[in-house]
Protein backbone atom coordinates (compact mmCIF):
# COMPACT_ATOMS: atom_id res chain seq x y z
CA UNK A 1 0.00 0.00 0.00
CA UNK A 2 1.03 3.58 -0.81
CA UNK A 3 4.61 2.35 -1.97
CA UNK A 4 4.98 4.38 -4.87
CA UNK A 5 4.02 7.82 -3.00
CA UNK A 6 6.64 6.94 -0.01
CA UNK A 7 9.47 6.61 -2.74
CA UNK A 8 8.50 10.19 -3.51
CA UNK A 9 8.64 10.89 -0.02
CA UNK A 10 11.90 9.90 0.42
CA UNK A 11 13.32 11.57 -2.42
CA UNK A 12 12.13 14.96 -0.82
CA UNK A 13 13.14 14.59 2.63
CA UNK A 14 17.21 13.42 1.05
CA UNK A 15 16.91 16.82 -0.91
CA UNK A 16 15.49 18.64 2.17
CA UNK A 17 18.65 17.70 4.22
CA UNK A 18 21.25 19.26 1.93
CA UNK A 19 19.48 23.04 1.89
CA UNK A 20 18.67 25.83 4.18
CA UNK A 21 15.17 25.76 5.41
CA UNK A 22 14.15 29.27 3.49
CA UNK A 23 11.55 29.47 1.10
CA UNK A 24 14.15 29.90 -1.73
CA UNK A 25 15.75 27.06 -1.23
CA UNK A 26 12.73 25.08 -0.48
CA UNK A 27 10.55 26.31 -3.65
CA UNK A 28 12.23 24.48 -6.21
CA UNK A 29 12.21 20.77 -3.85
CA UNK A 30 8.64 21.59 -3.11
CA UNK A 31 8.00 22.20 -6.79
CA UNK A 32 9.07 18.51 -7.75
CA UNK A 33 7.70 17.40 -4.89
CA UNK A 34 3.80 18.80 -6.01
CA UNK A 35 5.13 16.61 -9.47
CA UNK A 36 5.49 13.62 -7.33
CA UNK A 37 2.39 14.14 -5.49
CA UNK A 38 0.28 14.53 -8.91
CA UNK A 39 1.75 11.29 -10.51
CA UNK A 40 0.40 9.42 -7.42
CA UNK A 41 -2.91 10.50 -7.79
CA UNK A 42 -2.97 13.61 -6.16
CA UNK A 43 -5.29 16.23 -6.80
CA UNK A 44 -3.89 19.21 -7.90
CA UNK A 45 -5.33 21.62 -5.38
CA UNK A 46 -4.29 19.03 -2.81
CA UNK A 47 -0.84 18.71 -3.72
CA UNK A 48 -0.83 22.63 -3.49
CA UNK A 49 -2.09 22.37 -0.54
CA UNK A 50 0.08 19.84 1.13
CA UNK A 51 3.36 22.01 -0.41
CA UNK A 52 2.09 25.24 0.95
CA UNK A 53 1.57 23.51 3.99
CA UNK A 54 5.00 22.31 4.28
CA UNK A 55 6.97 25.59 3.18
CA UNK A 56 4.86 27.21 5.93
CA UNK A 57 5.45 25.04 8.22
CA UNK A 58 9.42 24.58 7.61
CA UNK A 59 10.46 28.53 6.01
CA UNK A 60 12.46 29.55 8.97
CA UNK A 61 13.44 27.05 11.18
CA UNK A 62 16.39 27.66 12.78
CA UNK A 63 18.32 24.12 12.73
CA UNK A 64 21.82 23.42 14.03
CA UNK A 65 24.25 20.65 12.65
CA UNK A 66 23.13 18.03 15.36
CA UNK A 67 19.58 18.47 14.45
CA UNK A 68 17.98 15.71 12.88
CA UNK A 69 16.29 17.62 9.57
CA UNK A 70 14.53 14.62 8.28
CA UNK A 71 12.58 13.81 11.43
CA UNK A 72 11.72 17.32 11.24
CA UNK A 73 10.46 17.38 7.76
CA UNK A 74 8.36 14.51 8.08
CA UNK A 75 7.08 15.94 11.08
CA UNK A 76 5.46 18.48 9.13
CA UNK A 77 4.13 16.28 6.45
CA UNK A 78 2.77 14.28 8.90
CA UNK A 79 0.66 17.66 10.33
CA UNK A 80 0.42 18.63 6.49
CA UNK A 81 -1.13 15.44 5.42
CA UNK A 82 -3.49 14.61 8.85
CA UNK A 83 -4.77 18.16 7.92
CA UNK A 84 -5.98 17.34 4.80
CA UNK A 85 -7.27 14.03 5.42
CA UNK A 86 -9.55 15.44 8.62
CA UNK A 87 -12.89 16.97 7.80
CA UNK A 88 -15.03 19.38 9.96
CA UNK A 89 -17.94 16.86 9.29
CA UNK A 90 -17.95 13.58 11.08
CA UNK A 91 -19.57 10.89 10.55
CA UNK A 92 -20.26 7.55 13.44
CA UNK A 93 -22.07 4.97 11.21
CA UNK A 94 -23.26 3.41 14.37
CA UNK A 95 -24.09 6.22 16.64
CA UNK A 96 -26.70 6.98 13.90
CA UNK A 97 -28.09 3.72 13.77
CA UNK A 98 -28.37 3.83 17.77
CA UNK A 99 -30.30 6.73 17.80
CA UNK A 100 -32.60 5.78 15.21
CA UNK A 101 -33.11 2.61 17.52
CA UNK A 102 -33.75 4.85 20.51
CA UNK A 103 -36.53 6.76 18.46
CA UNK A 104 -37.63 3.11 16.76
CA UNK A 105 -37.07 4.42 13.15
CA UNK A 106 -34.81 2.77 10.58
CA UNK A 107 -31.66 3.67 9.46
CA UNK A 108 -32.07 4.73 5.59
CA UNK A 109 -28.11 4.42 3.62
CA UNK A 110 -28.55 5.23 0.07
CA UNK A 111 -25.21 3.51 -1.97
CA UNK A 112 -24.09 5.49 -4.87
CA UNK A 113 -20.95 5.22 -7.23
CA UNK A 114 -20.15 4.21 -10.76
CA UNK A 115 -19.73 0.55 -11.71
CA UNK A 116 -16.55 -1.30 -11.31
CA UNK A 117 -16.32 -0.02 -7.78
CA UNK A 118 -17.61 -2.43 -5.64
CA UNK A 119 -20.19 -1.14 -4.61
CA UNK A 120 -22.70 -3.75 -3.83
CA UNK A 121 -19.92 -5.46 -2.36
CA UNK A 122 -19.25 -2.92 -0.04
CA UNK A 123 -22.94 -2.89 0.57
CA UNK A 124 -22.85 -6.67 1.78
CA UNK A 125 -19.69 -5.59 3.82
CA UNK A 126 -21.68 -2.61 5.80
CA UNK A 127 -24.43 -5.35 6.63
CA UNK A 128 -22.32 -7.72 8.07
CA UNK A 129 -20.50 -4.54 10.23
CA UNK A 130 -23.99 -3.81 11.15
CA UNK A 131 -24.67 -6.86 12.22
CA UNK A 132 -21.72 -7.63 14.11
CA UNK A 133 -22.78 -5.18 16.63
CA UNK A 134 -26.61 -7.00 16.86
CA UNK A 135 -28.34 -4.73 14.76
CA UNK A 136 -30.80 -5.91 11.65
CA UNK A 137 -30.71 -5.06 8.06
CA UNK A 138 -32.73 -5.40 5.30
CA UNK A 139 -31.04 -4.56 1.74
CA UNK A 140 -33.00 -2.64 -1.36
CA UNK A 141 -31.86 -3.39 -5.18
CA UNK A 142 -32.57 -0.21 -6.43
CA UNK A 143 -30.55 -0.65 -9.17
CA UNK A 144 -33.43 -1.94 -11.92
CA UNK A 145 -31.33 -0.63 -14.66
CA UNK A 146 -27.52 -2.77 -14.42
CA UNK A 147 -27.83 -7.06 -16.09
CA UNK A 148 -26.79 -9.01 -13.12
CA UNK A 149 -27.49 -6.31 -10.58
CA UNK A 150 -30.58 -8.21 -8.66
CA UNK A 151 -28.48 -11.81 -8.69
CA UNK A 152 -25.66 -10.04 -7.22
CA UNK A 153 -27.19 -8.55 -4.47
CA UNK A 154 -29.45 -11.10 -4.38
CA UNK A 155 -26.35 -13.55 -3.86
CA UNK A 156 -25.09 -11.06 -0.88
CA UNK A 157 -28.46 -11.16 0.96
CA UNK A 158 -28.53 -15.19 0.95
CA UNK A 159 -24.81 -15.59 2.14
CA UNK A 160 -25.51 -13.04 4.96
CA UNK A 161 -29.17 -14.48 6.38
CA UNK A 162 -30.96 -11.21 5.43
CA UNK A 163 -34.17 -10.32 3.10
CA UNK A 164 -33.64 -8.22 -0.14
CA UNK A 165 -36.57 -6.20 -1.63
CA UNK A 166 -36.85 -6.30 -5.52
CA UNK A 167 -38.89 -5.78 -8.25
CA UNK A 168 -38.22 -6.74 -12.22
CA UNK A 169 -35.86 -4.77 -14.01
CA UNK A 170 -37.63 -1.81 -15.63
CA UNK A 171 -39.44 -1.15 -12.27
CA UNK A 172 -39.39 2.40 -10.73
CA UNK A 173 -35.96 2.08 -8.32
CA UNK A 174 -37.32 4.64 -5.84
CA UNK A 175 -40.65 3.09 -5.32
CA UNK A 176 -38.54 -0.34 -4.25
CA UNK A 177 -36.43 1.64 -2.27
CA UNK A 178 -39.80 3.00 -0.26
CA UNK A 179 -41.26 -0.97 -0.39
CA UNK A 180 -38.04 -1.77 1.29
CA UNK A 181 -38.66 0.90 4.19
CA UNK A 182 -42.28 0.20 4.77
CA UNK A 183 -40.38 -3.23 5.09
CA UNK A 184 -38.47 -2.53 7.77
CA UNK A 185 -40.73 -0.18 9.81
CA UNK A 186 -43.04 -2.74 9.81
CA UNK A 187 -40.55 -5.65 10.70
CA UNK A 188 -39.17 -3.20 13.37
CA UNK A 189 -35.45 -3.36 11.49
CA UNK A 190 -33.10 -1.18 12.06
CA UNK A 191 -31.63 -0.38 8.62
CA UNK A 192 -32.14 -0.46 5.09
CA UNK A 193 -28.84 -0.27 3.03
CA UNK A 194 -30.14 1.19 -0.76
CA UNK A 195 -28.26 0.05 -3.61
CA UNK A 196 -28.65 2.49 -6.74
CA UNK A 197 -27.67 1.76 -10.19
CA UNK A 198 -23.90 2.20 -10.50
CA UNK A 199 -23.57 5.50 -13.46
CA UNK A 200 -21.28 7.28 -14.59
CA UNK A 201 -21.37 10.65 -13.25
CA UNK A 202 -22.46 11.70 -16.80
CA UNK A 203 -25.15 9.98 -17.39
CA UNK A 204 -28.15 12.61 -16.74
CA UNK A 205 -30.94 10.55 -17.01
CA UNK A 206 -29.57 7.67 -14.27
CA UNK A 207 -28.13 11.14 -11.90
CA UNK A 208 -31.98 11.98 -11.99
CA UNK A 209 -32.74 8.90 -10.95
CA UNK A 210 -30.69 8.74 -8.30
CA UNK A 211 -32.02 12.12 -7.33
CA UNK A 212 -35.85 10.95 -7.02
CA UNK A 213 -34.40 8.02 -4.77
CA UNK A 214 -32.64 10.30 -2.22
CA UNK A 215 -35.48 12.54 -2.55
CA UNK A 216 -38.31 10.22 -2.03
CA UNK A 217 -36.32 7.99 0.84
CA UNK A 218 -35.00 11.10 2.35
CA UNK A 219 -31.55 8.83 3.75
CA UNK A 220 -29.87 9.50 6.69
CA UNK A 221 -26.31 9.08 4.99
CA UNK A 222 -25.78 9.01 1.24
CA UNK A 223 -22.49 7.14 1.10
CA UNK A 224 -20.29 7.40 -1.88
CA UNK A 225 -18.25 4.17 -2.58
CA UNK A 226 -14.82 4.65 -5.17
CA UNK A 227 -12.27 2.71 -6.46
CA UNK A 228 -9.05 4.11 -4.94
CA UNK A 229 -7.24 2.94 -7.93
CA UNK A 230 -9.27 4.95 -10.13
CA UNK A 231 -6.81 7.68 -8.37
CA UNK A 232 -7.88 11.27 -9.82
CA UNK A 233 -11.09 9.42 -11.25
CA UNK A 234 -12.40 8.86 -7.90
CA UNK A 235 -11.32 12.12 -6.74
CA UNK A 236 -14.13 13.62 -10.24
CA UNK A 237 -16.63 11.13 -9.19
CA UNK A 238 -16.86 12.07 -5.46
CA UNK A 239 -17.09 15.61 -6.48
CA UNK A 240 -19.39 14.97 -8.83
CA UNK A 241 -22.05 13.01 -7.13
CA UNK A 242 -21.80 15.23 -3.92
CA UNK A 243 -22.92 18.21 -5.90
CA UNK A 244 -25.99 15.64 -7.23
CA UNK A 245 -27.26 14.19 -4.18
CA UNK A 246 -25.21 15.86 -0.68
CA UNK A 247 -22.93 12.97 -0.21
CA UNK A 248 -22.73 12.39 3.45
CA UNK A 249 -19.88 10.01 3.15
CA UNK A 250 -17.05 8.27 1.26
CA UNK A 251 -16.07 4.70 1.16
CA UNK A 252 -13.06 4.27 -0.67
CA UNK A 253 -11.97 0.11 -1.87
CA UNK A 254 -9.10 -1.77 -3.18
CA UNK A 255 -7.09 -0.03 -1.05
CA UNK A 256 -4.97 -3.04 -0.37
CA UNK A 257 -4.03 -3.23 -4.09
CA UNK A 258 -2.86 1.22 -4.04
CA UNK A 259 0.67 1.88 -4.47
CA UNK A 260 0.00 5.27 -4.73
CA UNK A 261 -2.47 6.52 -2.14
CA UNK A 262 -3.97 9.70 -3.98
CA UNK A 263 -7.45 9.09 -3.85
CA UNK A 264 -7.22 8.30 -0.17
CA UNK A 265 -5.56 11.55 0.64
CA UNK A 266 -7.55 13.57 -2.03
CA UNK A 267 -11.38 12.47 -1.43
CA UNK A 268 -11.74 13.64 2.03
CA UNK A 269 -10.29 17.58 1.26
CA UNK A 270 -12.24 17.60 -2.24
CA UNK A 271 -15.22 16.75 -0.89
CA UNK A 272 -15.04 18.35 2.23
CA UNK A 273 -16.87 14.70 3.89
CA UNK A 274 -15.17 12.13 5.63
CA UNK A 275 -14.03 8.85 4.33
CA UNK A 276 -15.66 6.05 7.19
CA UNK A 277 -14.28 2.97 5.38
CA UNK A 278 -11.53 1.64 3.59
CA UNK A 279 -12.30 -1.38 1.42
CA UNK A 280 -9.31 -3.85 1.78
CA UNK A 281 -10.21 -7.60 0.41
CA UNK A 282 -13.17 -9.18 -1.20
CA UNK A 283 -14.50 -10.78 2.14
CA UNK A 284 -17.37 -9.57 4.49
CA UNK A 285 -14.70 -8.43 6.77
CA UNK A 286 -12.44 -7.03 4.95
CA UNK A 287 -13.75 -3.31 6.02
CA UNK A 288 -11.75 -1.36 8.04
CA UNK A 289 -12.85 2.11 9.83
CA UNK A 290 -11.07 4.94 8.06
CA UNK A 291 -8.60 6.63 10.58
CA UNK A 292 -6.43 9.87 9.39
CA UNK A 293 -3.45 8.26 11.50
CA UNK A 294 -3.32 4.83 9.88
CA UNK A 295 -3.14 6.41 6.83
CA UNK A 296 -0.33 8.35 7.61
CA UNK A 297 1.70 6.55 9.22
CA UNK A 298 1.39 3.79 6.42
CA UNK A 299 2.48 6.79 4.28
CA UNK A 300 5.22 7.85 6.52
CA UNK A 301 6.76 4.86 8.28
Amino acid sequence: MFEKLRKGIDSLLDKVTKVDLKAESLDPILKEFSLTLIENDVAVSVADKICNELKNRLHGISVDRFTDRKKIVKEALRSALTSILTTEQMVDLLQTVKENVKSKKPTLIVFVGINGTGKTTTIGKVARFLMNHDYSVVLACSDTYRAGAIEQLEEHAKRLGVRLIQRPYGSDAASVAFDAISHAKAHGINAVLIDTAGRMETDVNLMNEMEKIVRVTKPDLVIFVGDSLTGNDAVAQAEEFNKHVAVSASILTKMDADAKGGAAISVAYITKKPIIFLGNGQKYEDLVPFDPKFIVDKILD
